[in-house]
């Protein structure tokens, strides 16, 4: 049987901490920043967890 092949765009987006939850980037951060707070802005900078719901799917695309 073949391997499982990763997919590429998660692996990108997505990094797993020490203890095995998955990190992320918060999204709208990217372009017309001008319209938004310096507020929301700096809200945006942090790095998020992947809800526990949406976890097994992101590791499936991760390969694991």
């Amino acid at each position: 049987m073949p391997k499982m092949k990763t997919n590429s765009g998660s692996k990108k987006r997505f990094t797993l901490t020490g203890t095995g939850k998955v990190k992320r980037k918060h999204a709208y951060k990217s372009h017309i920043l001008t319209k938004k707070t310096k507020k929301q802005k700096r809200n945006l900078t942090h790095i998020a967890i992947v809800a526990s719901v949406d976890e097994k799917r992101v590791k499936a695309l991760l390969g694991m």
